[in-house]
Order: structure tokens, then sequence, then C-alpha cells
């Protein structure tokens, strides 16, 4: 099965800093939301994230720091998934958001599916939104082929995610536009404990 990496390498400054996996959700953290969601659809986890790793002890999962300075965005964290998926001798990682635990259920099956039936080596998850295909891009199936490619863009000052991915020809794999309602600031963790209590009804 595909290793999973949840990017957990973000500074969360709308939420006043700090590991955004970290905040209580209907009683659980987002990571072990996440965690339970990612974990039956992957082989191996890891998490990315930077700074002291001993907070994440309680997971028990090997954490990945950046290995590109100054918090350059998710592609950094994408590039550890591919360095540490590369000594497990992995072909692929499947990337997900800390901060997104609504995310779907068949999401790795559907996003190898996407590059499969277009015949290219990345896939990421997108919505439809007000008429306009968006793309998720820290949702996506990368190859570890392409690692020093990503490496080398970074290294070139390269942040913005599609502008690697569409280079390589991205496949998108389309999902409900709510699946990736992602938790930036207090009042959406507020609006996801409403989605929750609906859910339950």
């Amino acid at each position: 099965m595909i290793p999973g990496v949840i990017l957990a390498g973000g500074q969360a400054r709308r939420m006043g800093g700090g590991d955004k996996g970290a905040l209580i959700l209907g009683g659980m953290t987002l990571f072990d939301r996440v965690i339970d969601r990612i974990g039956p659809q992957c082989g191996r986890l890891a998490i990315n994230a930077n700074g002291d790793p001993a907070r994440f002890a309680e997971y028990a999962l090997p954490v990945l720091s950046d290995s590109v300075p100054e918090y350059p965005g998710p592609l950094a964290g994408v590039l550890a998934g591919l360095d540490w998926a590369a000594e497990l001798g992995a072909s692929h990682i499947v990337t997900v958001a800390a901060d997104t635990p609504f995310f779907p259920p068949d999401l790795v099956v559907r996003l190898q599916r996407a590059a499969d039936k277009a015949n290219t080596p990345i896939a990421l998850a997108a919505t439809h939104e007000g008429g306009r295909m968006m793309r998720q891009p820290t949702f996506g199936f990368w190859p570890v082929a392409l690692r020093a490619d990503l490496r080398a863009a970074l290294e070139q000052g390269l942040r913005k995610v599609v502008l690697w991915t569409d280079k390589h020809g991205a496949a998108s794999a389309l999902f409900a536009e709510e699946a990736f309602f992602n938790i930036n600031t207090p009042e959406d963790l507020a609006e996801a404990e409403l989605r929750l209590t609906e859910e339950a009804l």
C-alpha cells in the first residue's frame, strides 16, 4: 500500500500559531481525525512538520522536517515525504492536510485511478466551486521518481504547487465541494463543530 504523509508544516498564523492538528474537534484532535481517515487507505504513515518532533510522540509516527529552509510551503513537505518513501522503497506517496478532517474515505484509490487514466505521474484532488474547477494541492498522489526534479525547483525558488504539477501534466480527481473544508480560523473550527453535530443527527 502507498505510504501517506500528513502535511503539518505550516505556521498557522490565523489560528495564533502552533500546530493546527492539535486543535480539538468533537473531542478529538484534528491529527487523530486525519489519521483515522487516511490510515485505512495507506500503508505506513508519517507527519511532515518542523520544530521539535517530540511533540508528536503520542502518535508513534515518523516526523519528517522540511529539507528546504524558510518554510517554502507544502511542496517542501511533499519533498520530505518523497525522500522518506525512497528509503522505504516505495514508488509513490499520498499527501493530506492536517487541518482538513472531512476528506473522502476513498481519496487514495480515486487519486490513483485519475493518474492511471490520464497516464500522468501526479494527480491532485479537485472540486467544482462557482462553476470553476479548484484543485486542492495538499491532497495529491506523487511519484518518488520526481523528487530530484522537485528539489531543484524548490532550490530555484518555486513555491506554488500547481506551477510544478502543471509542468508534469498532473491529473485531477473530482470530489464534492465540501470534502476539503479546512480549518484556518476559530470561525472555521466552530463551523466544523456544527458540521459534526449535523452529521450525527
